[in-house]
Order: C-alpha cells, then sequence, then structure tokens
C-alpha cells in the first residue's frame, strides 16, 4: 500500500519552468533537462499542469484533447521520454486531468454546435428565461456563467471562461469517455492524477437562481460527486495510485469521504480555505491583512478533523492559481530567508502529503507588474476591467492585481542570475520577476544556508522520521494568534514545532518538560533553551525532539 506520508510532491507549470529550444516557453524537454535537479531535491512526484493541445485561453485547463501532447510543449515521444527517465530516477509523473469542462474547441463540442445532439447532451445546454440565461449564476472568472449560442437558440454552462464548456456527468457516455483518457495515461506509465475542480462534476437535478450568492451553493460537491468518484477509480483501477481532487470551496466531511481509504475515491485533496484568510468579506478582489486566529483555526480544524476521520490532506501554501506564500504570509525584505523557510516548515511537518510549488523552495516572490499590459492571465485581465467598473483608480487595480494575480505564480523558473533567470535564450511569453539575480537556482545550491537546503531538509526529514510521515497531530497556544505550534508523536517518539507567524519577536510559555528536548531543525544558528518560557525570533521556526 502507497504510503503517502512518506512522498513529496513537486508540481511544475511547464510553460514557465525551463525553455529547451528558446522560443519563449517551457516544454517537455525542458523538464527532462532538470530531472536531476528534481532528483537532488529529493521530490517523489512530478505533477505536471495540463500539456495536453489547447488554445490556451486559461492557460491549458481549457483542454481540446486529452490524449495528446500540445506542439507548444513537444510531442508524445517527448512525454514517453519524460515518463521513462524520471522512473530511472525514482520519480513518478502525475497528470493534470481538466474533466469539469472542455474547451469549446473540442470535438465534441464542435461537433454539439454543428446540430449533432449525441454531442450536445455531451455538455450542459439549457433554455434561457426569453432572453435571459436559465440562472442567474456567475462565472469564477466574472460575468455570467451562461453564453447564449443563437444557432442553437441555448445557452450552455461555463463555470470558469466563456471557452470551457461545463461537461453533463450525468450522461453515462460523458463518464466512460473520461474513463478511457485515464486508462491511456496509464498504460503510457502515469502513476497520478491530479483532478481539477472535481467537486464541481456533479450539477443539481434542477437549475435555479442563486439570490444568496453565485450558484456555487448549487453544484459545489454536488448529489451525485461520491458516487461519479466511485465509478471513475473502480473502472479504471487507479486504487493505489497517487491521486488528489481540487475541491473548490468544499467542506471538511465531504473531503474526508473524498479521501478516507475505505470510500475508495481519491487519495487527497486540496481545500483552500486556509488561503483566503485575507479576503475581505470573503472576496478574492477585496485585500486584507491576513486573520492569523483563522489561519489556526482552519489548519487544526482540517488536521485534527482528518485524522479523526481517517481522511488525507494534501498540503500546500502555493500553486499555479495562488500568489507567492512568502509574499504573502511572509517578509519579501529583511525577513525573506527565515519567513519562507517558516512557512516551509510549518506545513511540511504537519500530517498529509506536501506538495512544493516550483520555486517555493526558492523563495520566489510575486512579480509586482506595474502595468496591465504585463499580464496574462484571463482571470487577472478581466478583473482589471472589473475593478475599473467599481470605481476604482488604475492605480489602485494594479495594487490589488499585485497581490492577488495567478500570474505571480506563473513566472519563469529562476535557474540562475543570466537573462530571465536562466529559463529561456529567447523572450520568454510572460516577464520573469525582478529579482531573479538574487533569487536562483544557482545562487542557493553553493549556500548551505539557503532555502533551497532547508527544503532538501525537510523532504528527507519526512522519510527519515515515521512521526512526521505516521503520526498523530495535537495544536498548542490555540489562543495565541501569531505562534502557529503543534505535536507530532508515534510509537514514544515525539516532535514539538514551534513557528512564529509575524515580523516580531514572542514570547510564549515552556512546558517543564520541555527542557529535555533538543532541536533537531530551525531557521535561526543558537542553541535550544526552555526556561520557563520560549522567545521566538521574526519568523522563526524551530522543530524539538525529546533528547536520548
Amino acid at each position: 500500500m502507497l504510503n503517502l506520508g512518506e512522498k513529496t510532491v513537486y508540481q511544475i507549470y511547464p510553460k514557465s519552468f525551463y525553455d529547451s529550444d528558446g522560443d519563449g516557453l517551457g516544454d517537455l524537454r525542458g523538464i527532462i533537462e532538470k530531472l536531476d535537479y528534481l532528483q537532488d531535491l529529493g521530490v517523489d512526484y512530478l505533477w505536471l499542469t495540463p500539456v495536453f493541445p489547447s488554445p490556451q485561453n486559461d492557460n491549458g485547463y481549457d483542454v481540446a484533447d486529452y490524449c495528446a501532447i500540445d506542439p507548444r510543449f513537444g510531442n508524445m515521444e517527448d512525454m514517453e521520454e519524460l515518463i521513462s527517465q524520471s522512473e530511472r530516477r525514482g520519480l513518478k509523473v502525475m497528470l493534470d486531468m481538466v474533466f469539469n469542462h472542455t474547451s469549446t474547441y473540442h470535438p465534441w463540442f464542435q461537433k454539439a454546435l454543428a446540430g449533432e445532439r449525441e454531442y450536445q447532451d455531451y455538455y450542459i445546454f439549457k433554455e434561457g428565461k426569453g432572453d435571459q440565461p436559465p440562472t442567474n449564476w456567475q462565472s469564477k472568472f466574472g460575468g455570467p456563467a451562461w453564453e447564449y449560442l443563437p444557432s442553437l437558440k441555448k445557452w450552455y454552462l461555463h463555470l470558469f471562461d466563456v471557452t470551457q464548456a461545463d461537461l453533463n456527468w450525468e450522461n453515462p457516455r460523458v463518464r466512460e469517455e473520461l474513463k478511457g483518457m485515464i486508462r491511456f495515461w496509464k498504460e503510457k506509465g502515469v502513476q497520478g492524477f491530479r483532478f481539477d475542480v472535481v467537486n464541481l462534476i456533479s450539477k443539481p437535478e434542477h437549475f435555479a437562481d442563486d439570490f444568496q450568492g453565485d450558484g456555487r451553493r448549487f453544484y459545489t460537491d454536488g448529489p451525485h460527486i461520491h458516487e461519479y468518484l466511485k465509478e471513475l477509480v473502480r473502472d479504471t483501477g487507479i486504487q493505489e495510485l497517487m491521486t488528489v481532487g481540487e475541491m473548490s470551496s468544499t467542506h471538511l466531511e465531504d473531503c474526508i469521504r473524498y479521501s478516507n481509504r475505505k470510500e475508495q475515491e481519491l487519495s487527497m485533496c486540496f481545500n483552500f480555505h486556509h488561503l483566503k484568510v485575507d479576503y475581505r468579506d470573503g472576496e478574492k478582489w477585496s485585500l486584507m491583512e491576513p486573520d492569523r486566529m483563522e489561519l489556526k483555526r482552519l489548519f487544526e480544524e482540517w488536521q485534527t478533523g482528518m485524522q479523526r476521520e481517517h481522511g488525507w490532506n494534501a498540503l500546500f501554501w502555493c500553486n499555479h492559481d495562488q500568489p507567492r506564500i512568502v509574499s504573502r504570509f511572509g517578509d519579501e525584505g529583511q525577513y525573506w530567508k527565515q519567513s519562507a523557510k517558516m512557512l516551509g516548515a510549518c506545513i511540511h511537518l504537519m500530517q498529509g502529503t506536501p506538495y512544493i510549488y516550483q520555486g517555493e523552495e526558492l523563495g520566489m516572490t510575486n512579480a509586482h507588474f506595474r502595468e496591465i499590459g504585463q499580464y496574462r492571465d484571463v482571470e487577472s485581465q478581466n478583473y482589471y476591467e472589473i475593478l475599473l467598473g467599481q470605481g476604482k483608480t488604475e492605480e489602485e487595480a494594479l495594487k490589488i492585481l499585485s497581490a492577488r494575480s495567478r500570474d505571480n505564480s506563473r513566472t519563469p523558473m529562476q535557474w540562475s542570475g543570466e537573462t530571465n533567470g536562466g529559463f529561456t535564450k529567447g523572450t520568454p511569453w510572460i516577464e520573469p520577476a525582478g529579482n531573479y539575480g538574487e533569487i536562483n537556482v544557482r545562487r542557493q545550491a553553493e549556500d548551505e544556508d539557503s532555502i533551497l537546503h532547508f527544503y532538501k531538509r525537510l523532504i528527507v526529514l519526512r522519510k527519515e522520521r515515521a512521526v512526521i510521515s505516521k503520526g498523530g497531530i495535537a495544536f498548542l497556544f490555540q489562543e495565541h494568534a501569531d505562534v502557529l505550534a503543534y505535536t507530532r508523536v508515534y510509537e514514544g517518539e515525539k516532535l514539538i514545532v514551534l513557528n512564529n507567524l509575524t515580523g516580531q519577536e514572542i514570547t510564549v510559555p515552556a512546558e517543564p518538560a520541555w527542557c529535555r528536548y533538543g532541536k533537531l531543525l530551525g531557521n535561526y544558528e543558537g542553541i535550544w533553551e526552555a526556561e520557563g518560557h520560549i522567545t521566538l525570533r521574526p519568523f522563526e521556526t524551530v522543530v524539538l525532539e525529546k533528547r536520548g
């Protein structure tokens, strides 16, 4: 049985990872060239965001063919070599499957447009209410979630971009088609699958207006979601592969079911509640300082809830849709290194399977673009116009995008201090962050005190210490907003993990027994001592183990 607790997953955004041919786009051969780096880092799985043919309206999450490789990234031979070369290094490839929707350029949708009723039933077409859409639901990218097709005199549902039409999972033929995609890649040697917004695939039997929100309460964790996942897993034989579901606006109870081994659905779940603690009134595009008490509460709720009911967490701060965590919850200035290390230790020592997003292991920061023309993300471009329409000035709108845009995570991987961070010899599809001269792989590989080396240590500890991969978790200092602390316990072994979430020195009381503990890991030099209290320096993390 796969020991999920020992594994670490590295997420690759291929378009921005490494460009092997100088066209400004990262590609599969670029990933192959960097496999030795990934092996040395110590990770186990390589999650690739979609490399399938796509018009790229949503950077590959608008798939036009699930069983081919977009020429931008290479060809099938390149993918087969990547899988083979990864296996030789003890690495496994995980693919990103976008099964909630397809591109409107997908042959299925094109056949639906041509009037083929069989393929119209692959999607969700509805008649409107007069000249209005079927419901008042809003797209997650802004604007209505329905698009009218005059040729068919019907509206189709798109919860995301207008070019991403939602699939009709109630149609058994759709489910069989998607199972075939999984079998195809499994036969190629793919060892894991990440399912994009998979908890949105089951839509309600009756579509109704939402006068309380944007419609998500009607289709999130829908009526047949568990049934559909069980069927997908059972009929494709992926029970023992690593699978993770991206769960949008989900609930703990559902994620326990999704990830409990007895249910035979998924290995683990992503949830995003902890990444909304700096949303004012729950609104992504409205800025506020992080609510650290709420962050602590959410971590404790999900960690202890999953532990109690035998679910499993995917542990992460960053991905292709999130700003860089050191810019968001850490410090880009004086305590950049310390805060990046603290944030890494904070989640890597919890119960679950940790995910590293490319560049996170270097402490890469947000891009801090100054003009709307520098952005490439459709969501950011849409919301820039929406913010201006709400009365924001250009300066105010750009400040919000600088903090929230998905492009913050999509800037090129910073390999060296060379032009464009060593990502490409051509013109990059998106500009790199301006600090690649100071923050890059080459520089940190030579520095034993670097963030990169700290992440290597975290990965090794997870493999070496059963208390991290298998142990229970209990939280400390629940009423202290600025310290995130917990214990890990397994078969007599115990660790204490203390994290100062702020740039201020903080003192907290120490248990008498802690004087018998020594420092296993930390981001500051110095000997550990506990004399009735503990003083944590700015953004300090310290991991303690019992001496003897």
